[in-house]
């Protein structure tokens, strides 16, 4: 009997967002972990500036995001092609020196794009039109989540607990600058000031009176053109994982639940997740009870179904008094070895690569 045949990963990283370089952290924890008994994997990055490239295997080594230098997806001149077409899965590059040669048929494509141009239902939308296999939600789904106005507006409207939240455009604030003044109506402090369509904390401003939102919201523009200003929601700030059903079958959730716990930071901002700055820390599993874990079970359950979402998510809750309000859902979250996530599902007795493992099954279920 001959070998079993490899199954062929695009491993797509990097990405034209600001969180490019977590997007290369999370790349480089995949490839180190994953099965090689079963999978050949091809590492295409994108730069900053939207190249698609063929990166090196070894080029991954080095990513750190408290090393000397950031990783980040150089330019050496390659660009990659996707299939020309639905009817291949044939991938091939054009190399520096202008020679193009094939790469063989891929199987899947592992997207570990965080943020826009990447999470956000672009390159889904990409790898759809020529009919490839890809990790994690669908356009709709990955579009959804990563608006957080749009995907908050569809699940209160199902009735699911969110914090409450006012929004505002770029356009609308040079139309009426005076509307800075009611941003904070019906809401409650402390506020939270976050652009719509970013993730990793990036562009968040914790505001604890009125002063201090004019400058919130312009770090907020920063990043994109539509801001949120939220209430502070009272309640412990916890996290649980999200996998898609196999074969028709029940979303999944962690048995446990990681929190996360301040002493001395406001909040769970990008130098406290990706940097280790001091004054978070997570505690997994954390402390709750059964019906409160149920709870937190069923909510992200639902909320992952209402907004469409598939493969992988990790939900965000406040657990308050009266049960979990929803913060976020991360239709890709931060997936190193080490991120919550991952952690999450090691807890419930699914290890790392196994995991990794579980969502290209996934995927290729789908195909």
């Amino acid at each position: 009997m001959g070998e079993k045949q490899l199954q062929t990963v695009v491993l797509l990283f990097g990405g034209r967002s600001s969180e490019h370089e977590i997007s290369c952290v999370t790349a480089a924890g995949v490839l180190h972990a994953i099965d090689e008994t079963r999978f050949r994997v091809i590492p295409v990055g994108i730069t900053k500036s939207g190249a698609t490239v063929l990166v090196d295997a070894d080029r991954l080594d080095g990513f750190r995001l408290d090393g000397d230098e950031l990783p980040h997806v150089d330019d050496n001149g390659s660009r990659v092609l996707w299939p020309a077409s639905a009817t291949t899965r044939e991938l091939s590059v054009i190399d520096a020196d202008g020679t193009i040669r094939s790469l063989g048929d891929i199987d899947v494509v592992f997207p570990t794009l965080h943020g826009p141009f990447g999470e956000d239902g672009t390159v889904q939308g990409l790898l759809e039109l020529v009919d490839l296999p890809y990790v994690g939600s669908g356009v709709l789904g990955s579009a959804l989540c990563m608006d957080k106005h749009a995907v908050k507006t569809i699940l209160a409207d199902s009735g699911v607990a969110v914090a409450p939240w006012n929004t505002v455009t770029r356009a609308q604030m040079a139309q009426d600058p005076s509307r800075i003044d009611r941003l904070d109506e019906g809401l409650a402090y402390p506020l939270f000031v976050k652009p719509a369509r970013a993730g990793s904390s990036v562009g968040v401003t914790r505001v604890v009176e009125p002063e201090g939102l004019p400058a919130a919201v312009e770090i907020a523009f920063a990043e994109d053109s539509i801001v949120l200003v939220e209430s502070g929601v009272i309640g412990r700030e916890v996290e649980i994982a999200v996998l898609g059903g196999r074969h028709g079958g029940p979303t999944r959730t962690s048995t446990v639940v990681g929190e996360i716990v301040f002493s001395g930071r406001d909040f769970y901002d990008y130098e406290a997740k990706y940097l280790g700055a001091s004054g978070v820390d997570l505690e997994l599993p954390a402390k709750v009870t059964d019906d409160e874990l149920r709870a937190l079970q069923h909510a992200a359950a639902e909320a992952f179904e209402l907004a469409q979402c598939g493969g992988l998510a990790r939900v965000d809750f406040f657990l308050t008094d009266a049960g979990p309000v929803l913060n976020e859902i991360n239709t890709m979250p931060g997936f190193t070895p080490i991120s919550m996530y991952p952690s999450l599902w090691a807890a419930s007795g699914l290890e790392y690569t196994d995991l990794i493992t579980e969502l290209i099954d996934l995927a290729l279920e789908q195909d």
